[in-house]
C-alpha cells in the first residue's frame, strides 16, 4: 500500500492522502502511551479519531507493551477518558499475550516465577497459570531463602519493586535448562515529565540475561506474537489491510515491519522524524525496518480526512 501511494520512507502525509489510507485499510492497530494518551490525559483529538473509526465499522485494536495493569483496567481507562465502545477484546497487552503464550503455546506445566507488577500476575491467574508466591522475610537473602519447587518459567515485566533477591532467585531457576525465560517486552525506558525516565522491562530483562547467560523470548512488540494473538481471535485479519500506528521506531515500526503491516509514526511520543530519516538513510539494511511508511504530527491529523469522507457521503 505504501508503494501505491508513492511515499514510503517516513514522508509526512495529511488531508487527501490520509483519507485514501482510511478508505483502504480495515484494521487499525494503535499503541497507547504517546499515541492515544499521555498518562491520564487523552491526546487532543484521539477520542474523536478512535470513536469515528469504530463508528465507521473499522476494526480497531490497541497493542501495548505496558504490562502493569490487566485489560479490565484498560477498558475503564478508555471509558474514563471519553473513548466510547472500547471493549476488552480489542485490547492486547504484553501481559495478556504472555498469559496466552504460557497457556496455549508452550502449555506450561508448573509454576511461573514473575518479576512484575500485580497487573501481570492478575492476567496469569485469570488464565489459570500458577505463580510462585512471594513470602520472604524482610531480611532474607539468596543464601538462606527457600526456592520454590517445580518452577517451569521465569517471566520478566515492569517491576517498580525489583530487588536483588528477585534477580538472584530468577537466576537460580534459570539454571534449569527446561525452565523457560520469557519477557513481556524489551522496552528499555519510558519518558516521564521533567526530562526524567523510568527504566523499562527491557532493562530488567538485560540484567537477568547477563546473570543467567541466557536470552529471553520476548512476547510483546516488536515480536510477531501479539499480532498472531489478534489473527487467532478475529477472522479475516489480512496484514495488507492493516495499519500500525505508534510512537517508537524500534518497537512499533519494527513490530509492523515484522508482521508485514504498513506503519505510521505519530510525533506525540518518543521518536521524532529526524531519527526516522537517519534510519532511512542508513547503509545498514536492518535499520530500514525501523522506518515508518507514513508520519503524522498527531493522530488528530485524521480528523480532516473524516470530515472529507462525511462530506462525500452526504
Amino acid at each position: 500500500m505504501a508503494a501505491v501511494f508513492g511515499f514510503k520512507g517516513c514522508q509526512k502525509i495529511r488531508g487527501p492522502q490520509i483519507r485514501n489510507l482510511l478508505e483502504a485499510k480495515d484494521f487499525f492497530l494503535f499503541d497507547c502511551d504517546g499515541v492515544i494518551w499521555h498518562g491520564e490525559k487523552a491526546i487532543s483529538g484521539a477520542t474523536a479519531v478512535v470513536n469515528s473509526l469504530i463508528r465507521r465499522g473499522k476494526n480497531v485494536f490497541f497493542v501495548t507493551n505496558n504490562c502493569t495493569r490487566p485489560r479490565e483496567n484498560y477498558v475503564l481507562k478508555f471509558s474514563r477518558l471519553g473513548f466510547n465502545g472500547v471493549i476488552l477484546e480489542q485490547i492486547f497487552s504484553s501481559s495478556y499475550c504472555s498469559a496466552l503464550y504460557l497457556r496455549d503455546v508452550v502449555k506450561v506445566r508448573g509454576q511461573v516465577f514473575v518479576i512484575g507488577c500485580d497487573g501481570l500476575r492478575r492476567e496469569l491467574l485469570q488464565a489459570a497459570i500458577p505463580c510462585v508466591e512471594e513470602a520472604d522475610d524482610p531480611g532474607a537473602t539468596i543464601y538462606d531463602c527457600p526456592l520454590a519447587a517445580n518452577v517451569k518459567a521465569v517471566l520478566v515485566g515492569h517491576d517498580d519493586k525489583m530487588t536483588f533477591l528477585k534477580l538472584a532467585k530468577a537466576s537460580c531457576y534459570l539454571r534449569d535448562p527446561e525452565c523457560l525465560f520469557l519477557a513481556t517486552d524489551n522496552d528499555p525506558w519510558h519518558p516521564l515529565s521533567g526530562g526524567r525516565i523510568l527504566p523499562g522491562s527491557g532493562s530488567l530483562t538485560a540484567a537477568l540475561e547477563v546473570a543467567s547467560g541466557r536470552k529471553a523470548t520476548v512476547i510483546g512488540k516488536p515480536s510477531r506474537f501479539m499480532f498472531e494473538c489478534i489473527s487467532s481471535q478475529f477472522s479475516g485479519v489480512d496484514p495488507a489491510q492493516c495499519l500500525m500506528v505508534g510512537d517508537r521506531l524500534e518497537v512499533d515500526m519494527l513490530f509492523g515491519s515484522n508482521c508485514g503491516l504498513d506503519t505510521m509514526l505519530t510525533l506525540t511520543g518518543v521518536s521524532q522524524i529526524e531519527e526516522a530519516q537517519e534510519y532511512r538513510n542508513s547503509e545498514l539494511t536492518s535499520n530500514h525496518s525501523f522506518v515508518p511508511d507514513y508520519v503524522v504530527d498527531t493522530i488528530a491529523d485524521f480528523l480532516p480526512a473524516f470530515e472529507e469522507l462525511e462530506e462525500q457521503s452526504s
